[in-house]
């Protein structure tokens, strides 16, 4: 992670806010990445994944209700209830719960391969390479 993704991370209330109740609600293979200027949609993607569909549920939910206890409203949500796929969209932040083949189907890092990494947490297998 670069300097500048640092401070990305540590400068962002509501970025740093999100990324703690992720981990906090053990979200699985956090990844965060700088869409600035590579995108008009939104400034930063976090994609992270839950092991089950309640996982999926309780981690986007507890997300979603912290961010409106911090005064964070979503311009838009998809799927909170569903449990394969949530998004919940802050503007300058789009955050993406998976369960994980659902996540593995749409492959939003793949998507986005161009863009810089400000923080991936996803587990490496024996061959070295994520998932």
């Amino acid at each position: 992670m670069s300097e500048n993704h640092v401070r990305v991370l540590q400068n962002n209330k509501k970025l740093s806010l999100i990324k703690s109740v992720l981990e906090e609600k053990k979200a699985e293979d956090l990844v965060i990445l700088d869409l600035r200027g590579i995108s008009s949609v939104t400034d930063i993607l976090v994609v992270a994944s839950g092991h089950s569909d309640r996982h999926v549920q309780a981690v986007s939910e507890s997300l979603a209700q912290e961010m409106k206890r911090q005064g964070y409203q979503p311009l838009g949500s998809e799927g909170l209830k569903d449990g394969r796929w949530a998004l919940i969209d802050y503007g300058d932040i789009i955050v993406h719960v998976f369960y994980h083949e659902i996540r593995l189907h749409y492959d939003l890092e793949g998507v986005w391969r161009d863009a810089p990494v400000i923080l991936d947490e996803r587990k490496r297998n024996d061959e070295g390479d994520k998932y």
